[in-house]
């Protein structure tokens, strides 16, 4: 076992246990919100962080065909994103009243 090895070894195994770690974080944020934005930000963070395990896997398997999974996944996860911000505008656009004129109360 090469120096170069190992070290790719230990840097695979870092990145691994940061993802982890990080996946561990975003189930507190999605749980304990306290917003629903801060949900939808998890939730983003979420396809980023599959995302990051799968090319660490490629990595480490030395094997190009994760990258396809990953540019759908990250497709994905954008369009999500983008449907959950405009349903959170849409729900707190604030109501219209009878004469068409935005209600700011």
């Amino acid at each position: 076992m090469t120096t170069l090895h190992a070290v790719e070894q230990a840097m695979l195994v870092a990145s691994l246990v940061m993802i982890l770690v990080a996946g561990a974080l975003l189930l507190y944020r999605v749980w304990y919100g306290p917003s629903m934005l801060d949900r939808a930000v998890a939730l983003d963070v979420a396809a980023a962080l599959i995302i990051a395990g799968i090319a660490v896997k490629a990595v480490h398997d030395g094997d190009s065909f994760y990258f396809p999974v990953m540019l759908v996944l990250a497709f994905l996860g954008f369009t999500g994103s983008v449907g959950i911000a405009r349903f959170i505008a849409v729900r707190d656009r604030p109501p219209v009243r009878a004469d068409g004129k935005e209600d700011h109360r």
